[in-house]
């Protein structure tokens, strides 16, 4: 009794193994542990191989998009300012910050990269199609990229100056003598509520028989979306001395205006009816 009682005692001691595992065949349990490693592994490897973005990247990448949409409205802003103003109010307001010129500048440049022709180069190209002995005044040079690719002798003049080329000035009174040039030039520079004064300056400066050349954004002369009949608008510049030579419509971001100079000019006193132009306003990108 002794002896079974013993053998008892020492059986309560040694541990069992649990019911489930004695239950299941040894294959069994070797998959289970493999699959549980295989597991762990899978959650361990993407973090160790790929690192958490940097937060600094984050930031700047997000700054950049503020300052772009920050420039994007300053542009918007100050272009909505040249075409509701008076060519003197736009000289004034430039005078007081002359910075603001340079941010509407960067912007301009920013949407004609968006335009897939740019008419000063078919000013330049007609240019240089004909004697490089004309002399021509640039109304509204911008940054004079027109002087820089020809060879004529011309006068490039803007409200605000960053180039020693260009002579800051209203575009109604610019600082050249009657007759004195041959070709007169508005590229995408009919801004103002008073443009019809720029275009009397031309006259003025203008030799007989000298060219008056206008690039203009396309929407401002559509009559069906708020623009000047084009008709009117050359009836109007014709009437100011000028016979019209050359209409081009096939760009459909902007349209071509040629006019040339009469030798005989018509007697003053009769009020010319000019049409009002459509600001340009340019959607946000």
């Amino acid at each position: 009794m002794k002896g079974q009682s013993r053998k008892r005692k020492r059986a309560r001691h040694n541990k069992p193994q649990k019911i489930e595992e004695s239950l299941q065949p040894k294959h069994s349990i070797k998959h289970k542990k493999k699959t549980q490693q295989q597991k762990n592994h899978v959650n361990q490897s993407p973090a160790s191989s790929k690192p958490p973005k940097s937060s600094s990247s984050n930031s700047s990448s997000f700054l950049d998009k503020m300052r772009a949409r920050l420039a994007g409205g300053h542009f918007r802003m100050i272009n909505e300012k040249l075409y509701t103003c008076t060519g003197e109010e736009a000289l004034d307001y430039f005078k007081e910050d002359p910075e603001l010129f340079d941010m509407y500048h960067t912007g301009y440049q920013e949407q004609m990269l968006h335009w897939p022709e740019q008419p000063v180069n078919i000013i330049i190209k007609w240019l240089k199609d004909h004697s490089s002995s004309l002399i021509v005044a640039d109304f509204g040079c911008g940054d004079a990229r027109l002087a820089k690719n020809v060879k004529n002798k011309v006068f490039s003049f803007d409200l605000v100056s960053n180039d020693p080329s260009v002579i800051a000035c209203d575009m109604s009174n610019i600082p050249l003598d009657h007759s004195s040039v041959d070709v007169a030039v508005f590229c995408l520079s009919l801004m103002g509520t008073n443009y019809a004064s720029y275009l009397h300056e031309a006259s003025r400066v203008l030799k007989t028989s000298g060219w008056l050349l206008i690039a203009e954004v396309k929407s401002r002369f559509d009559p069906n979306n708020g623009g000047a009949d084009p008709n009117k608008f050359s009836k109007a510049v014709c009437e100011l001395g000028f016979t019209s030579a050359l209409k081009d419509f096939s760009n459909k971001m902007f349209v071509l205006l040629y006019f040339k100079k009469k030798e005989k000019q018509s007697s003053k006193g009769k009020e010319i009816e000019w049409p009002e132009l459509k600001p340009c306003m340019y959607k946000r990108r």
